[in-house]
């Protein structure tokens, strides 16, 4: 994400970019194709609610940069209620397409393995590193790698899940369009069924990790049987919580827990199961996930899966523009920077590239507004966080600065959230316009 918005904004400017991308002819764990812009752990970029949510105002921001990656995902939207969730093919298929089409850019294929000495560069590898340039950083950097573990969800086939049981339905029936108040399929529990699958979740057979490896997960996306071994209710208070949520079959009923399924794909032939990223091993996942009621003839077209994260000690290593201290030709964006998701990845991509090219015109800009969503998360991954504890983060208001007069606590969420938005944009708008050829 980071690496095709960083091209598409630098080509945008005039500047001539190669693209590297060492797909298909390396290949990783997680990713299927050699495409660009590849999605492998969920179809969502979250909220798109740009005035209480604060990916919702990066989606705004991005939009108002004339960003690739939110052009793309409008064009193939899928129905999710107040989220913005794409297919996934058509998705990666379409930046792909358009970053190839550009006058100013082209693309190679071969694996970078060492740090490049000239020119300007944006490293945005994402989450999977290869394991020599891996190394070339960190001995560039003096320090070990940071690491954590990401848990991918499975993929069922909508036509092996059971109608009969499941319903359609957006939480609180949220969404401007019936498509979008039925954007989720919903399978319920009661409270004997959801206490069995804790049981059986617990007991199941899990990855290992290699010796000397720990498994330090970031929060938002914990593998659905850590979250169950923080307390037997974690999960129905979490991704199977029965809120807002009404069985279309027994509406008199109420859920106990309820698991629900996102559309993966425009078809609507693939549907991937919410918040339920796991580690645990292939046959032990399909045992366990058909005591769902509703999947219990299910079909997978992806099981879960556990892969190792990279990034890097952004706060100590990167200055304001993103460029590594020992080596100013070298940018760094996206998640090995330490910022967590698609979107969070494609913003900072949006800022590496137009950084660099700004650089090489020989007019750099100024640093972004602190009080925007982009500036928010800038700050932090390269001087706000405290390099000792520094973790990857997702965009949220504790990063952006207090507001005047505006009380802190919960009652005022809603309108100090409105602040924050209204703010952001008038600092965001007023940034691109000072910035403008």
């Amino acid at each position: 994400m980071a690496g095709a918005e960083a091209a598409w904004q630098a080509a945008e400017m005039g500047t001539h970019v190669v693209i590297h991308e060492m797909r298909p002819k390396v290949e990783t764990f997680a990713h299927q194709t050699g495409n660009l812009a590849e999605m492998v752990c969920s179809n969502s970029f979250r909220s798109d609610d740009d005035e209480q949510n604060a990916v919702g105002l990066l989606h705004w921001e991005m939009r108002a940069a004339k960003g690739l990656i939110m052009a793309m995902a409008e064009q193939h939207r899928l129905p999710a209620g107040g989220a913005l969730a794409v297919d996934r093919e058509a998705f990666s298929q379409a930046v792909t397409k358009r970053l190839l089409e550009h006058e100013n850019i082209s693309l190679s294929t071969e694996e970078i393995t060492e740090l490049p000495q000239d020119g300007q560069w944006i490293i945005a590898t994402g989450p999977l590193t290869s394991g020599a340039l891996g190394q070339a950083i960190a001995r560039e950097t003096g320090a070990e790698r940071l690491a954590f573990f990401d848990a991918i969800a499975p993929i069922v086939y909508a036509e092996s899940i059971d109608m009969s049981v499941a319903w359609m339905q957006s939480r609180y029936d949220k969404g401007e369009t019936e498509d979008e108040r039925k954007a989720y399929m919903n399978c319920p529990m009661d409270k004997a069924q959801y206490n069995a699958f804790i049981d059986a979740l617990l007991a199941a057979e899990k990855t290992e990790f290699h010796e000397g490896e720990t498994a330090g997960y970031f929060d938002g996306c914990l593998p659905i049987e850590v979250m169950a071994e923080r307390g037997r209710e974690t999960l129905r208070h979490g991704p199977m919580k029965p809120v807002g949520l009404t069985n279309a079959h027994r509406p008199d009923d109420k859920p106990y827990a309820v698991v629900q399924l996102r559309r993966d794909n425009a078809l609507g032939t693939l549907y991937n199961i919410v918040g339920f990223q796991t580690k645990m091993k292939y046959g032990a996942q399909t045992s366990v996930f058909k005591m769902i009621p509703g999947l219990e003839n299910a079909s997978f077209a992806r099981l879960g899966g556990i892969h190792r994260n990279t990034f890097i000690n952004s706060p100590t290593l990167l200055d304001s523009q993103m460029r590594l201290k020992s080596r100013p030709n070298i940018r760094f964006a996206g998640q090995i920077t330490g910022v967590e998701g698609y979107v969070e990845s494609a913003a900072m991509g949006l800022l590496a590239g137009r950084m660099a090219a700004a650089e090489l015109a020989g007019t750099p800009l100024p640093d972004v507004p602190q009080d925007t969503a982009m500036g928010a998360l800038v700050h932090h991954i390269t001087g706000g966080a405290d390099a000792k504890t520094f973790q990857p983060m997702n965009v949220n208001f504790g990063l952006f600065r207090p507001l005047d007069g505006l009380r802190s606590g919960r009652k005022g969420r809603k309108d100090r959230y409105k602040a924050y938005t209204d703010r952001a944009k008038q600092a965001w708008a007023a940034w691109l316009a000072s910035t403008a050829a």
